[in-house]
């Protein structure tokens, strides 16, 4: 496996490339790890808490996490001292809670508010009217210790690549509609976090600013 090769390959297939990109290593051995970050890459995604506490140690102080899998509330202590990015903000609840647990370490953890752009019901995150609601509410911007850097979503797992570019489109849309509102100041929205191995370049004409691809780096998963 040339994780450095397959590296080169992806960059050179970027449309946008100021897209930054994060390597999905969930699953793969920290020596897969260590040769991505040698070819360049600092940011690496992982889908489960134990498995970012058990690699943090063994990767260079300067790599950057990011949490993409579901987050559970009760686990966000673990990371919250380290992780660069939560991508899967999928409830005002757990929003709250990673708010709480930034509160007790006096850090500021950044993190994406997941919508659920897809039209599976497997896939966790906000519609547009829960958005609204939490935005809306006082609770909300009471927020001290969490910053709203932008928005995720995940597209339907199809060969369908117009329903693909459709969900990505709206992602993009509301991406919009929100940062034309008087928002609270830690909603700063400048990512969003869509596409994958299969449908990156989609996602990127489309407007993405941060990709996560795992398979077209580090091949097929264990």
């Amino acid at each position: 496996m040339d994780i450095k090769a397959n590296l080169d390959s992806v960059k050179k297939s970027f449309i946008n490339p100021d897209c930054k990109l994060v390597a999905v290593s969930k699953t793969k051995p920290i020596e897969a790890l260590k040769a991505a970050y040698a070819a360049g890459i600092r940011d690496f995604g992982e889908n489960k808490v134990q498995e970012i506490q058990a690699k943090q140690p063994e990767m260079p102080a300067d790599t950057r996490w990011h949490m993409i899998g579901h987050l559970q509330s009760n686990k966000i202590k673990y990371i919250a001292p380290f992780v660069h990015l939560i991508h899967g903000v999928d409830s005002f609840k757990l929003l709250k809670e990673i708010d709480k647990q930034g509160k007790k370490i006096d850090r500021i953890i950044p993190v994406l508010i997941q919508i659920h752009i897809a039209e599976e019901e497997s896939k966790f995150g906000f519609d547009w009217a829960e958005l609204d609601e939490m935005i809306a509410s006082k609770e909300f911007g009471e927020l001290t210790h969490v910053k709203v850097i932008g928005l995720m979503g995940m597209a339907t797992f199809t060969e369908n690549q117009d329903q693909v570019r459709k969900e990505f489109r709206g992602l993009k849309q509301i991406f919009e509609e929100l940062k034309n509102r008087n928002l609270p100041e830690f909603v700063d929205l400048k990512e969003i976090s869509m596409g994958m191995s299969g449908d990156y370049q989609i996602a990127q004409e489309e407007g993405s600013t941060m990709v996560r691809i795992g398979s077209a780096i580090f091949g097929s998963r264990n």
